[in-house]
C-alpha cells in the first residue's frame, strides 16, 4: 500500500513538473540549459513517458553564470575577439574575459555575485529583501507596498522618484539599514531602485499573515520602470534587461514561466507599438499603478529588474572593450523573443541573398535618392530586394517576420535598426550613414555578433542642409541625404559576400532545398 501511494505521488509530481516544463516559455535549444539548472525537471522528464526532451537530459551544458560552469560547457554562442583591444588589457585571454563580463552571461554572474541581503528573514512567514550593488536589481518575499498617497495625484506619473514615501515599502525582517543606505548612490529614476528602497522599513507585523494589506498578490510580480516606449531602441533596453533579470533571478524552475504579473511603475496606461514583446514574459494583462491607487498591497514574490539607463549597464551606456563581438546573452534574448512570438525562418526556394531596405517615413534622415538605389539593387540577379516601412500599419510580429528572414538589413541611423537583434546569425547590417553617432548601432551589431558596414567616403554623399536640431543647432541627425549609387551598391555587395561565405547560411539554403524536394516527392 505504501509503495502504491509513493508511486502515485511520484506520478503526480512528475505530471506537475512536466506541466511546468511545458508551460515554460523557452526555445527548444535552451531546454538542455534549463534541465541542467534544475535537476528536478530533468528527473521528472525521465520519469514521465510523455516528456519529449529525454534526449537532452544529462547533457552537460550551462548558461555561464552557474557555480562551477566550465567555459567549454557554457552557452554555445560565445564571444570572439579577433581585433586589437587598444591597450585596455595585457592579454588576449583578459580581453575575452573583459568582454564576457561586460556584455555576456558573465554580466549576469557579476549581478548574482553582488547580491546582498538587505532585510533578513528569520521564519518562513517573514519578509526578505536582497539587492545587487547600487540597488540595480532587487527581489523580495512577503513585502508591503503602500500606494495610498497616490490618491489625488493624477494619471501622469512617470519617471517620478516619489511614488513611495518613507515607510511605504517594507517587511517584517532584520533590516540592514546602513547597508541599504550605502548602496543608494545612484539616485535616479531609471538608474536604480534607490528612490524606492531608501523608504524601506521593518514592519512590526508580518505583512501577509498579520493582514496588513488590502490586496495580496500571490503570483510572482515584476515591477518595471520603462524607458521611452515609442522608440524601439530604448524600449528594447527594457525588454532586454527584463530578460537578463530572469537569469539573475533564476532560483526556481518556474523562472521562465509566463504565469506572472508585470506592474509598470507609472500611472499612464501602457501602450506601445512594441507591446507584443511582453508576450515573451507574461500571459497576463499589463498593470500600471492606477490598479493599486489608494491601496496597501502585499506581494508574495516580487522582482525589481535591472533598469534601462543604469550607469555602466548593459545595452545602453555599455563600456565595451575593443576587438570583441558576439554576446551569447544577446543571442539567447533574440531566440527567446522570436520563439515566444512564433517567428520562424522561411524555407528558401533559391540561394539569392535577401536584401531589405528600411525606408523612413520621418522628416529627417531620409534617403533622397532611395528610388534610384532600389532600382539599381533590383537589377542585381543574386539579390531578392524589398523596401519596407515599419510603421503602425505593420504589426510588430509581422515586422519581426520580415527582419528574421533578411540576410542584409539596410537603414539610416535610427531606432528601426534595433531590428538587427532579430536577424539570423549569418546576417549583415548596413547602417547607410551613422549621422555622427558611430557607436550606437555598430555596438549593438557587435553585441549580436553580426557583420556591420557603414558609409566610408563622405565625398560620395550629399547632405541636404546643415541640419535643424533642437534650439536651432546644426546637427547631422536632423537633415536628409542622397548617396552615390555605385558606392551604395559596393557596400551592399560587401555585406552580401559576407553572407554567401557563411557556412550556416549555406547550410540553411541546402536544408531548404532538401526539404522542398522531399515535399515534392
Amino acid at each position: 500500500m505504501l509503495l502504491f501511494v509513493l508511486i502515485c505521488f511520484l506520478t503526480y509530481l512528475s505530471n506537475v513538473i512536466l506541466f511546468n516544463l511545458n508551460e515554460l516559455n523557452i526555445p527548444p535549444e535552451h531546454i538542455p540549459y534549463i534541465l541542467n539548472s534544475f535537476p528536478i525537471l530533468a528527473e521528472s522528464c525521465v520519469a514521465n513517458s510523455e516528456c519529449p526532451h529525454k534526449s537532452v537530459v544529462g547533457k552537460n551544458v550551462c548558461w555561464g553564470y552557474e557555480t562551477n560552469c566550465n567555459k567549454s560547457n557554457s552557452y554555445h554562442v560565445r564571444p570572439r575577439c579577433p581585433g586589437d583591444h587598444r591597450g585596455w588589457v595585457k592579454t588576449k585571454e583578459a580581453q575575452y574575459d573583459t568582454f564576457y563580463t561586460q556584455a555576456d552571461f558573465g554580466y549576469i554572474k557579476e549581478q548574482i555575485q553582488e547580491l546582498m541581503v538587505m532585510c533578513k528573514a528569520s521564519y518562513p512567514s517573514d519578509s526578505s529583501l536582497e539587492c545587487s550593488k547600487y540597488l540595480r536589481f532587487c527581489r523580495g518575499r512577503n513585502l508591503m507596498l503602500n500606494f495610498t498617497s497616490l490618491t489625488g495625484r493624477g494619471d501622469n506619473l512617470r519617471y517620478k522618484m516619489d511614488i513611495l514615501g518613507p515607510g511605504q515599502i517594507g517587511g517584517h525582517c532584520h533590516l540592514y539599514s546602513e547597508r541599504l543606505k550605502q548602496e543608494s548612490e545612484h539616485m535616479s529614476a531609471l538608474q536604480s531602485w534607490a528612490p524606492e528602497m531608501v523608504n524601506f522599513v521593518k514592519t512590526l507585523q508580518r505583512p501577509i499573515s498579520d493582514g496588513m494589506c488590502d490586496i495580496t498578490i500571490d503570483k510572482p510580480t515584476y515591477i518595471m520602470k520603462l524607458d521611452a516606449t515609442v522608440n524601439m531602441y530604448h524600449h528594447f533596453c527594457d525588454f532586454f534587461n527584463l530578460y537578463a533579470s530572469l537569469h539573475v533571478n533564476s532560483t526556481h524552475p518556474s523562472t521562465f514561466s509566463r504565469d506572472n504579473h508585470i506592474l509598470i511603475w507609472e500611472t499612464f496606461t501602457y501602450e506601445s507599438a512594441f507591446k507584443d514583446a511582453f508576450k515573451a514574459f507574461t500571459k497576463n494583462t499589463i498593470w500600471d499603478l492606477k490598479k493599486f491607487r489608494g491601496k496597501v498591497v502585499c506581494f508574495k514574490n516580487v522582482v525589481f529588474p535591472l533598469l534601462p539607463r543604469m550607469i555602466f549597464g548593459l545595452y545602453y551606456n555599455t563600456p565595451l572593450i575593443y576587438g570583441c563581438e558576439r554576446s551569447g546573452l544577446f543571442h539567447a534574448f533574440s531566440k527567446h523573443l522570436l520563439h515566444s512570438l512564433n517567428v520562424k525562418l522561411h524555407l528558401r526556394s533559391n540561394d539569392k541573398v535577401r536584401v531589405t531596405l528600411l525606408s523612413r517615413g520621418t522628416a529627417y534622415r531620409s534617403i533622397l535618392n532611395e528610388q534610384a538605389i532600389v532600382e539599381a539593387l533590383l537589377k542585381i540577379k543574386g539579390y531578392h530586394v524589398q523596401r519596407v516601412m515599419y510603421d503602425r500599419t505593420v504589426p510588430f510580429s509581422e515586422q519581426l517576420e520580415i527582419t528574421h528572414n533578411t540576410d542584409v538589413f539596410i537603414g539610416m541611423h535610427g531606432a528601426g535598426l534595433t531590428h538587427l537583434l532579430f536577424l539570423p546569425d549569418w546576417a549583415a547590417v548596413f547602417e547607410v550613414y551613422h549621422c555622427e553617432d558611430p557607436n550606437c548601432y555598430s555596438d549593438l551589431a557587435r553585441l549580436r555578433g553580426l557583420k556591420y558596414v557603414t558609409w566610408e567616403d563622405k565625398t560620395k554623399l550629399k547632405q541636404q542642409d546643415q541640419g535643424h536640431g533642437p534650439g536651432g543647432v546644426s546637427h547631422s541627425k536632423f537633415t536628409n541625404y542622397s548617396f552615390d549609387v555605385e558606392e551604395f551598391l559596393r557596400l551592399v555587395e560587401i555585406c552580401a559576400a559576407y553572407v554567401r561565405n557563411r557556412q550556416d547560411f549555406n547550410n540553411f539554403i541546402a536544408a531548404s532545398t532538401l526539404k522542398q524536394s522531399h515535399e515534392e516527392l
